[in-house]
């Protein structure tokens, strides 16, 4: 048994002193509050929970920085989406997970220890099925456990260009399944997932301008107990055309037509009416918010103060990966909110550290978008986070986690994954092999 000893531990309940954390088996064996700490124990300052990074597309990652140069008209996501798709056709399998790899290793280093990989990246250059149909879904297995983080695989069912069924464009060549083959793609990442310890399996249907009614029931259908995750209303243009061929905003078509509950998480939601923003709060559903790559993309602000209010859950995610950063994604959350309202601490309640409030928010959100525990608590996987606060001794906790997100004073020290150390003095162990394969590979990209 490995032997955790806290100074302070953020617990499901609170802060707590003196804490003792075993872990045996990858799991969290015992806990004990209050105790004194023994020799052969590891110590640390500040514990908390690791967090789950709700929605990635890793291959994007190539992209970082690089969709920065202003176009003739007015840029947008739908301008951007160009430059991607110019990525997406050019990346071959070890390029995948050469660029999965040193995105997880980041997000590791950021204090994510789970992520929600929504991988629709599945064919070759030319649109054709690969000899293995899960070939880059392997390629992002692989990276996960190379770097230790926890992997929900979330294989995209992507078949139309828009609504109402529009034939897919040229540039989505490598997306493209039929409901056929997406169930063949199904099966085989359950096989190569089941000796990936701690792996879980969802579905993603990628959003309604991709997928038919029939063909969302169909995948739907094959999540088995797994959780379900979809981009909707992330852009203006996406509410309008929805509404042309349905009527309805896309919020409220699946409130009206799809089994929206607690296993769902609806991408960005950012542009809801009231009433799409109270039913989608009582459904169930996680709110799964990526602050940063929104705001890059221009895409608007999601109504965070109105959807907590109605009890809605909400998670993070790094999406387009141009900035990994567990502190900076809940930072841009509660600054877009100010700027909204004209206000501060906005998500909070009264006398609530805004920080902490957004943490243990984004931490349970997540971790029930991902099917994955969100607490320090004997049964559960070991991912935790050690913060160095060597640089604010002064700090009470309920200062800890602000300090983290919104000033400078904190740092992500040591990471584990399953009870595996991954990361020390905020260095992942893996760190330099792994960038310098990454680095190949982009050299590769940009000179092709």
């Amino acid at each position: 048994m490995t032997i955790l000893f806290a100074e302070s531990a953020l617990m499901h309940d609170g802060w707590r002193k003196n804490v003792r954390i075993g872990i045996t088996a990858g799991l969290v064996s015992e806990i004990l509050v209050d105790a004194d700490p023994q020799a052969g124990d590891e110590r640390h300052a500040v514990i908390v929970p690791g967090m789950g990074n709700l929605h990635s597309h890793a291959f994007q990652r190539a992209m970082a920085g690089l969709a920065e140069m202003r176009g003739p008209a007015d840029d947008s996501f739908w301008s951007w989406r160009n430059v991607m798709y110019k990525f997406a056709l050019s990346m071959t399998p070890e390029h995948v997970e050469a660029v999965a790899a040193q995105l997880y290793v980041e997000m590791l280093e950021a204090g994510f220890t789970r992520v929600g990989e929504f991988h629709y990246l599945h064919h070759d250059q030319n649109g054709e099925q690969y000899s293995d149909i899960a070939e880059l879904a392997s390629r992002i297995a692989g990276a996960s456990a190379e770097a230790g983080i926890g992997l929900t695989l979330l294989p995209v069912f992507y078949a139309h260009a828009g609504f109402g069924g529009m034939p897919s464009a040229e540039g989505q060549r490598r997306f493209i399944n039929s409901p056929d083959s997406f169930s063949r793609l199904m099966d085989r990442c359950r096989e190569l997932l089941s000796p990936l310890a701690g792996a879980r399996l969802g579905v993603a249907p990628h959003s309604l301008r991709a997928v038919t009614p029939e063909e969302l029931a169909t995948v739907v259908s094959l999540a088995s107990f797994g959780p379900i995750h979809i981009h909707v209303a992330e852009q203006t243009k996406e509410i309008e055309d929805c509404l042309a061929w349905s009527g309805a905003r896309p919020v409220q078509w699946l409130m009206d037509n799809a089994p929206v509950d607690e296993r769902w998480c609806l991408i960005h939601a950012t542009h809801m009416d009231d009433a799409e923003i109270d039913s989608m709060a009582r459904s169930g559903a996680t709110a799964g918010l990526c602050p940063i790559t929104e705001a890059n993309l221009g895409d608007g602000t999601f109504a965070a103060r109105r959807f907590i209010e109605h009890g809605g859950r909400y998670g993070i995610g790094s999406d387009s990966n141009i900035d990994i950063s567990l502190a900076h994604e809940l930072r841009q959350l509660e600054y877009s909110q100010r700027i909204l309202h004209r206000s501060r601490n906005v998500i909070a309640d009264a006398g609530q550290s805004t920080g902490q409030r957004m943490f243990t928010d984004a931490l349970r959100g997540g971790a029930l978008a991902l099917g994955e525990g969100d607490r320090i608590s004997a049964g559960e996987r070991a991912d935790l986070v050690a913060l160095d606060t060597s640089a604010v001794p002064f700090l009470q906790e309920a200062q800890i986690i602000d300090q983290w997100i919104f000033a400078s004073g904190v740092r992500v020290d040591t990471v584990w994954t399953a009870g595996e150390k991954q990361v020390i003095a905020g260095r992942h162990r893996k760190r330099d092999a792994i960038r310098q394969r990454f680095q190949t590979s982009m050299r590769e990209l940009l000179a092709s």
